[in-house]
């Protein structure tokens, strides 16, 4: 019994110490939890990014397309973004680089087609007569002639026209002597005065015609006259010769208002609209430009240039602008709303891909894959990468030259190279970090700052290819006695990440001389 009692009290402490323990246990690890959870809430969030690894960051929190929260980058902990690179302050100003926000903006694009000029269809007039008869007499007697409205363009003399007028003229005549017949005989002679009359509006003889039937010779002539101001494109009466009803004799076209029609690409077509201003500009008048109204948009493609044409109609009051005239037209494109737009200077385009590279913090930067779209003169529509507000790098993108060699350009920007981070992952030593790596180039500029500006040959080492550093100096008086342009023998030692110093440098004809 006294054992039992013995056993059961050390059970008791047993468990009391085991309970103390666990308390002590959760209030340590809430405890650093409050702790990790402070020290965070102090640092600044730079960026969040994609909690997949993506190359995607956003300046505000977010989700990706899986529901899945970004990560939160804190100060000091940006060196976990590989693709990132660190440039200083003054390598920021001495390189020139710039960065402009990527904003909601209108893109003023326009779409550039050529064309011709065209008589306005609606004020080209044709003079055929509709009865027969022959060409008495021209007064406008060449193509190409201007007249003026109801300038006289020639006579005609037709034996209907001249029996028409006499029977119009006869029942006119009884119309007035019956005045005191009966009924019946005044009904019916007004009846054959009204039917002469309308075979004569059939006709289109005009009013001054009815009145004064007869005119030339004889009182027997009938003279036609320009409808309306404009210039004669077609003349195919001949004194003397014999017409039909029907049969063209002028055409008139008033030039004052003429179409210029534009050939625009199939893909491009719905990019332009009613009612948009075009600019025109003509080869016979360089450094003159002709504004237009886009009126119709033609519902044809032409199946052999795979285009549609457009109608600008343009005012000619000087008549400057001549039909069949080559025209160049620029037209307004897009619908005016605002999309999210960059710099074209931003864009890095390898033909397979499009690259921009994003200011995460100041001096910071990494390059983002983007979807683009629609662009004008200036800007760019960004589809897909980017988000409202990230800045991008405007200039100083001359450091990349190709897409084969983007990440090389961006380490040349300061970060640690591929090659050197991964030995020194392997090895976890200092002594990969101030290994020596030699390397040959053109001297190029001397900085009041103590630095260089080399344009070395490859770096098979660091796996580099050939490009244009700045490099620190470990001595000023290292490139004392070199002159600009020399050919040079240099070692580079990288005294902390991204940090690469000169550590020993001559000229190579001193080289070799030793």
């Amino acid at each position: 019994m006294k054992n039992i009692k013995w056993i059961v009290a050390v059970l008791v402490l047993l468990g009391v110490a085991a309970g103390g323990y666990w308390l002590g246990v959760q209030k340590s690890q809430d405890s650093g939890l409050r702790t990790e959870a402070a020290g965070q809430a102090e640092r600044k969030v730079l960026y969040y990014r994609n909690p997949m690894g993506l190359a995607d960051t956003s300046p505000v929190p977010k989700k990706d397309s899986m529901g899945m929260d970004y990560v939160a980058v804190y100060e000091g902990d940006a060196g976990q973004d590989d693709g990132a690179v660190s440039i200083s302050a003054a390598r920021v100003q001495k390189l020139g680089v710039t960065s402009a926000a990527a904003t909601l903006r209108r893109l003023d694009r326009t779409l550039h087609a050529t064309g011709v000029i065209a008589t306005d269809e609606r004020r080209t007039y044709a003079i055929a007569p509709k009865f027969e008869g022959w060409v008495e007499k021209l007064y406008v007697n060449t193509s190409g002639q201007s007249v003026s409205k109801g300038q006289a363009l020639f006579e005609v003399y037709s034996p209907e026209l001249v029996s028409a007028q006499r029977e119009y003229a006869i029942a006119a005549q009884g119309e007035n002597d019956l005045s005191n017949a009966d009924a019946d005989a005044r009904a019916g002679m007004k009846q054959l005065a009204q039917a002469s009359l309308a075979r004569l509006k059939n006709w289109d003889i005009s009013p001054d015609e009815l009145k004064h039937p007869g005119h030339g010779q004889s009182g027997r002539n009938l003279t036609y006259y320009a409808p309306v101001s404009g210039i004669v494109l077609e003349k195919r009466a001949v004194q003397g010769m014999r017409f039909m009803p029907g049969e063209t004799l002028y055409q008139i076209a008033d030039l004052s208002s003429v179409w210029v029609l534009a050939d625009v690409a199939e893909q491009d077509i719905a990019l332009v609209k009613v009612g948009g201003v075009a600019r025109v500009s003509i080869a016979a008048y360089p450094g003159r430009e002709f504004k237009g109204r886009i009126s119709f948009i033609y519902p044809t493609l032409n199946t052999t240039t795979r285009t549609v044409q457009v109608r600008v109609e343009m005012a000619n009051p000087d008549g400057q602008l001549k039909p069949a005239m080559y025209a160049n037209v620029t037209l307004p494109a897009g619908d005016g709303a605002e999309v999210l737009a960059v710099p074209v200077s931003a864009v890095i385009d390898s033909g397979v891909r499009q690259v921009v590279l994003v200011q995460l913090a100041e001096g910071r930067y990494a390059p983002r894959e983007v979807r683009l779209g629609s662009r004008s003169d200036d800007f760019v529509e960004v589809l897909d990468g980017l988000s409202e507000g990230e800045k991008v790098v405007t200039s100083a993108l001359f450091l990349i030259d190709a897409e084969s060699n983007l990440q090389a350009a961006l380490r040349g920007f300061g970060s640690v190279p591929t090659t050197v981070a991964s030995a020194q992952a392997k090895t976890g030593s200092r002594a990969g970090k101030a290994a020596g790596h030699q390397a040959q180039g053109v001297l190029d500029e001397i900085y009041e700052d103590g630095s260089v500006g080399i344009t070395h040959e490859a770096i098979p080492s660091l796996g580099w290819p050939r490009m244009s550093m700045d490099f620190e100096l470990a001595n000023a008086s290292l490139a004392t006695g070199i002159k600009l342009g020399s050919n040079i023998s240099f070692e580079i030692v990288e005294r902390n990440p991204g940090e690469w110093v000169i550590t020993q440098l001559q000229s190579r004809m001193q080289h070799e001389g030793h």
